[in-house]
């Protein structure tokens, strides 16, 4: 598999934005992906599965988009 990000063991709830995020390094430099669900929104904590699913979605992400700030926004169904 050829990662394009290597992402960092932070994944938290995000409060203020009602969502879950975690960050990560592209090209040297820190990003952050922020998860917008409101599934995801409910849960006290994210399975392992679940984390290396979300990991999965961004790496699809920037597949398909180039990165042009810091900040990165997922919406899931």
């Amino acid at each position: 598999m050829n990662q394009s990000i290597l992402f960092n063991d932070d994944l938290a709830f995000n409060a203020d934005k009602g969502c879950w995020q975690m960050s990560g390094m592209v090209a040297g430099q820190l990003v952050t992906i922020y998860f917008h669900s409101y599934s995801l929104s409910k849960l006290d904590e994210i399975s392992h599965c679940t984390r290396y699913d979300l990991e999965e979605i961004a790496e699809m992400w920037f597949e398909d988009n180039e990165l042009e700030s810091n900040e990165i926004h997922i919406k899931l169904s």
